[in-house]
């Protein structure tokens, strides 16, 4: 019955997982071995007692299998591959630095939450609304609200008045 859990979150988060992981790997064969992977070491090994459980243990398998990935490629930080080309050259170190801080100094430490939630653990709305006992409009606001500080915080560093 356990694995019947595991099966079927598997089944309903695959495109989301594979989002997840082409955000990472950016390329697609290599995401599609990283799901496959995860789905492999998680059916084998793990156990679960809910679809909530099995939904996290899924993205928090599947990153550490895109960290691996990277690893074994040589790349050095996960934040460099997964930043976008144009932003790569157009960032120096110093830049990112003091972005991370201006970004950590604007957003509220629930914003920051859901933020890390959302971008780095791959949580869905629906399970952060009710891990924080919000309304999931209430999250998709935030995370409105995030996105939108961290372009005005993107504009101000690079001095692009828009």
């Amino acid at each position: 019955m356990e694995q019947d859990i595991l099966t079927s979150s598997f089944i309903d988060l695959r495109d989301k997982l594979h989002h997840i992981a082409l955000g990472y790997l950016q390329n697609d064969e290599d995401a599609r071995d990283a799901l496959q992977d995860t789905w492999l070491k998680l059916k084998l090994k793990s156990r679960v007692s809910d679809s909530s459980e099995a939904g996290n243990k899924l993205v928090r398998a599947l990153r550490n299998a895109c960290i691996d990935k990277l690893r074994k490629r040589g790349v050095r930080s996960i934040e460099e591959s997964a930043m976008p080309v144009s932003l790569q050259y157009n960032m120096e170190p110093e830049d990112i630095d003091t972005l991370e801080k201006l970004l950590q100094n604007g957003l509220t430490p629930r914003q920051q939450q859901i933020f890390n939630l959302v971008t780095h653990e791959g949580v869905d709305y629906k399970n952060i609304a009710e891990e924080l006992h919000m309304s999931v409009e209430a999250v998709r606001m935030d995370m409105s609200r995030i996105r939108k500080k961290i372009r005005e915080t993107y504009k101000k560093l690079n001095g692009w008045n828009r």
